[in-house]
């Protein structure tokens, strides 16, 4: 059973950055699709970016787009969040998750282990 952890989140003023990791536990996800959602408050959970089992292979929302960059370390068992321009907007609790596949998707549900989550908060 793969466990995800979260970390790297808190609080920063507009324009700041903040780097999300996600390291892995209980089983390797070197061949698994990852991906981060986040939920701000009062709205739906949404997607934010996915990378594939090699990292050749990146997709974002039209919203973080040119600002966040998803990465991973096979080697570490770990997925990250480099998140740059920080907006209020940006706001939310993020999550890691694992899909067991390798195809992509960018549905929450679609995805087999999910993090606890991290809070990031923007100033303005």
């Amino acid at each position: 059973q793969v466990q995800l952890v979260e970390s790297g989140g808190g609080l920063v003023q507009a324009g700041g950055s903040l780097r999300l990791s996600c390291p892995a536990s209980g089983g390797t996800i070197s061949s698994y699709l990852m991906g981060w959602f986040r939920q701000a408050p009062g709205k739906e959970r949404e997607f934010v970016a996915a990378i594939s089992w090699s990292g050749g292979r990146t997709n974002y929302a039209d919203s973080v787009k040119g600002r966040f960059t998803i990465s991973r370390d096979n080697a570490k068992n770990t997925v990250y969040l480099q998140m740059n321009s920080l907006k209020p907007e940006d706001t939310a609790v993020y999550y890691c998750a694992a899909r067991s596949s390798t195809l992509y998707s960018s549905n929450w549900n679609l995805y087999n282990y999910r993090g606890q989550g991290t809070q990031v908060t923007v100033s303005s």
